[in-house]
């Protein structure tokens, strides 16, 4: 009786051990399944909420992010604040119902005469000869970015006008910021300097989403048969589909199968489009990129090289420069750049008054 009990629990053992195998088997396969139905969760949510997200305030936010305002607690109406201490702040009427806020910095060697100067003499000395600088920032934050202070103090120390402004919707800009409407800001402010100029040249100066302001006002420009005394394209990208690739909320709109027939920013006008622009501006162009730009890989702007290259058929009208990524300079640095006054020095010396 023992013996046969022994045999028979001898059994049930081999048959839960067969059984164990057999559920260590299936564990792998449940693993997968698991892991499968929350992988296909997860891309029906991402298909269903990205055309939500895609829709016109949503993606106002994401290429412009004019909301971000750093440094915190800035009066723009005291540059001086800054270190600006030879600029006057002005608020200028780009159309109905919108203020751009203006820095206007004079060339370094006028500072002391500046001091206490009212709006008219910043205006008048507009017309002293020197070279004018318009500057168009990128997106998110003001005038009053470190970076964007760093470049206009760059420009005042070669003896230079700059002038700094935020679009609508920006700093203490008033209104919505859009493509077109950035574009009439910029034309805007062209024509005011040159109503004040003289013979004085006029240059822009865009970095990142600026430099597709930069170059859709020059198109504009063009067809009111105007070409802009030089143009400098710094951290410049293709247009705001590839832009926008690289923005950590967006990212994935642009790498999805299918999405691509999705794009919404043409029907919303927002493309900025520099590869397009450099197809038909003439005006003398330089292009400063950082190899280790971390948001317009230099890739992009060799691409625009070449484009601005065979569309003017002139090496000399066109330059690039391009600076060491050892040098860590990402994508707002250059302004830190030794070598940069020279850079600009020359350009402006190659410009025609």
């Amino acid at each position: 009786m023992r013996k046969r009990t022994g045999n028979r629990h001898s059994k049930e053992q081999t048959i839960g051990v067969e059984a164990g195998v057999a559920s260590a088997q299936l564990k792998p396969s449940s693993h997968f399944l698991w892991w499968f139905k929350r992988g296909l969760l997860a891309v029906c949510f991402i298909y269903v909420s990205v055309p939500f997200m895609m829709q016109p305030y949503i993606i106002k936010k994401i290429v412009y992010s004019y909301r971000v305002r750093v440094p915190l607690f800035i009066d723009h109406s005291q540059p001086a604040e800054l270190s600006l201490n030879h600029t006057v702040n002005m608020y200028l009427t780009s159309e109905q119902g919108i203020s751009l806020g203006v820095w206007h910095t004079v060339p370094e060697s006028q500072w002391k005469e500046a001091q206490g100067k009212d709006l008219e003499w910043y205006q008048k000395s507009l017309g002293d000869g020197s070279p004018i600088f318009i500057y168009l920032h990128g997106n998110t934050n003001t005038r009053a970015a470190s970076h964007r202070v760093g470049v206009v103090k760059v420009l005042s120390a070669l003896g230079y006008h700059a002038l700094s402004f935020d679009y609508r919707g920006f700093g203490d800009s008033s209104g919505e910021p859009t493509e077109v409407g950035l574009t009439t800001d910029a034309l805007y402010l062209y024509h005011w300097v040159k109503a004040r100029s003289g013979n004085s040249l006029v240059i822009f100066w865009g970095h990142s989403l600026g430099t597709g302001v930069s170059t859709n006002t020059a198109v504009k420009l063009m067809e009111q048969g105007i070409i802009v005394d030089g143009v400098i394209l710094e951290g410049a990208f293709a247009n705001t589909r590839w832009a926008g690739s690289f923005h950590p909320f967006a990212w994935y709109y642009w790498n999805f199968p299918g999405f691509e027939y999705l794009n919404p920013l043409p029907e919303y006008n927002l493309t900025f489009p520099n590869d397009e622009n450099l197809k038909m501006m003439r005006s003398p162009l330089l292009i400063l990129h950082a190899e280790d730009d971390h948001l317009a890989p230099i890739d992009i702007a060799q691409q625009l090289y070449e484009i601005a290259q065979a569309a003017q058929k002139s090496e000399n009208g066109v330059k690039m420069i391009r600076f060491n990524g050892s040098l860590g300079y990402l994508h707002n640095g250059l302004y830190k750049d030794p070598h940069l006054p020279d850079i600009i020095r020359e350009f402006v010396h190659s410009l025609s008054p």
